[in-house]
């Protein structure tokens, strides 16, 4: 999308990179509020409308340290999870992009809580988890038959993952238009309909991005991979036409020679079964060649 492009080359530049790292982080933090502090998150860090009404505005911001778990190991599990599908969608859209939609994820959010208020009379603390799961699905929809292994045995593709993902989210939405269980007191109803309001902007948060990015065949695998291996045959040849050019240094690893920074150090490795030369950050990291 042309004023997508212009966005990104005019506001690229504060694009934060790594941006999941600095998510992790601030779900660690969160995460260890819950233990030392339990009511701390909910009673003055959540997304309560009413709240932020009475001048309580930085709910807007610190309700996305929410920890997506209370049990430690499937903390650490869920964090190394959402860490892996960031930076391969970071990787993938680069920096910018990745921001703009994590950020209109958080945007969203913010909207469904005041309608929900607006609409239900309601303040429904509004966390992360469908916020994650906006990530998960756009993971989904660019390595649909990557594999993860449930329980560390079972292998599932992603795109079933995200099937399962999306009938829960369209459950948790006709669960809103659905008559109350006998007995059950008329709040469960309000609070059916704020959860579905969160469900759908989350959706909404997905399907606008990727109308928004139509052509995403440029973000498939293959298209990525043949990118990665053009670019890097055009900079092997021009390094290779800087090596013809006078340098007489030239590491195996990432090519570069003493024309590239004067201060490089070059050796050759006594453990590869040949001449090779490194440069000083490859010397002790490259694998020998046998």
């Amino acid at each position: 999308m042309k004023w997508l492009n212009k966005l990104e080359r005019k506001f690229g530049k504060y694009a934060i990179p790594n941006l999941m790292f600095y998510v992790v982080i601030l779900y660690i933090v969160g995460f260890i509020f819950s233990l030392i502090a339990p009511g701390f998150y909910y009673s003055f860090l959540s997304l309560d409308i009413s709240a932020v009404l009475q001048g309580q505005i930085w709910r807007l911001v610190t309700f996305i340290i929410q920890p997506p778990a209370t049990s430690p190991w499937f903390v650490v599990f869920t964090l190394y999870l959402y860490y892996m599908i960031g930076r391969q969608l970071e990787l993938v859209w680069g920096s910018f992009r990745f921001n703009f939609y994590y950020f209109m994820g958080v945007f969203f959010h913010i909207v469904g809580g005041i309608l929900a208020y607006a609409l239900f009379k309601v303040s429904l603390p509004m966390g992360t988890y469908y916020l994650n799961l906006s990530l998960f699905f756009a993971y989904a929809a660019i390595y649909p038959n990557q594999q993860f292994y449930l329980m560390g045995l079972i292998p599932i593709k992603v795109k079933w993952l995200a099937w399962i993902d999306a009938a829960y989210f369209g459950y948790t939405i006709l669960q809103a238009f659905l008559p109350l269980k006998e007995g059950m007191p008329a709040i469960y109803g309000v609070i059916f309909k704020a959860s579905a309001l969160e469900a759908f902007v989350s959706i909404l948060n997905f399907l606008v991005f990727f109308l928004m990015t139509r052509n995403m065949r440029r973000f498939s695998p293959k298209e990525i991979k043949r990118k990665q291996t053009y670019r890097k045959e055009v900079q092997q040849g021009r390094q290779e036409a800087q090596y013809a050019n006078g340098a007489k240094h030239r590491c195996h690893v990432c090519g570069r020679t003493e024309l590239d920074d004067e201060n490089l150090e070059f050796r050759y490795c006594s453990k590869c079964n040949g001449n090779y030369e490194y440069c000083q950050d490859h010397l002790f990291t490259h694998e020998h060649v046998k």
